[in-house]
């Protein structure tokens, strides 16, 4: 469930202006009682606009409005706008860089988003991606966490992650999966134009999204641990690539 930290709009008629409006919205609960007419004009909005929606209990709304009058709906607002796949490639092309992005598959705890969020800002990386299903959002625990990042890091928000690295590698960006058991990432090449992928706290990069990396890299683990903080080892894999990318040249 969203965090509580998140900015919530609850009630029928100002779910739909807010939707209207075009602000970026994380996602929509729905009470599975009203799955009728009665939601059409609502589930039209959010499949027009590719909002992730559910349905749920009366006792979670209630939770979740704090027993305001939510008339069986409340959305959760972003803390900040989504961008663009492309406006994350013309923020590199503008700065006449190699496209430097990371690429994040399924990340739920808002505190290794944010922390990413910051390391993002700090080695100048163009972007992050995220998928819209299955990941924590721009939610106000992630701005927190980030320390004003937000503000400053493009974050784009996709349905596809397999489709959208496809897409990227036709623009000649190279993707390199921070998986167990691939190269050393302090040996592998990470120049040019680059793609980062980190996989979930737990279960790491999907298989079909290792599939279609470019190659795996790894962090030499020589301790008892064998397993690294996602937003640690996503910070560790970006400051080499900033590392090689500026005593590379």
């Amino acid at each position: 469930m969203n965090n509580m930290n998140d900015e919530i709009v609850y009630g029928k008629n100002p779910v739909i202006e807010l939707l209207k409006s075009g602000k970026p919205v994380n996602k929509v609960l729905l009470l599975s009682e009203n799955k009728n007419l009665r939601n059409q004009e609502i589930i039209s909005h959010l499949e027009e606009r590719n909002i992730p929606y559910q349905f749920v209990t009366r006792e979670v709304l209630d939770r979740q409005a704090q027993r305001e009058r939510h008339q069986g709906i409340l959305a959760y607002v972003a803390a900040t706008e989504y961008a663009e796949v492309e406006d994350i490639l013309a923020l590199a092309e503008q700065r006449r860089e190699d496209p430097f992005i990371l690429m994040l598959d399924e990340i739920e705890d808002p505190h290794n988003l944010g922390a990413l969020l910051r390391t993002v800002d700090a080695v100048g990386a163009h972007g992050v991606i995220i998928p819209k299903r299955r990941s924590v959002s721009l939610t106000g625990t992630v701005a927190k966490t980030s320390a004003g990042a937000v503000e400053h890091v493009l974050v784009a928000r996709v349905s596809n992650l397999v489709q959208t690295i496809k897409e990227l590698k036709k623009k000649g960006c190279w993707v390199s999966g921070a998986e167990a058991g691939g190269q050393d990432v302090f040996s592998a090449d990470l120049t040019g134009p680059r793609v980062i992928v980190i996989g979930s706290e737990g279960r790491g990069i999907s298989r079909l999204l290792r599939e279609n990396c470019d190659e795996l890299v790894s962090l030499p683990m020589n301790g008892k641990v064998t397993s690294l903080n996602a937003s640690v080892a996503g910070s560790l894999v970006l400051y080499e690539v900033l590392r090689q990318r500026r005593y590379s040249k």
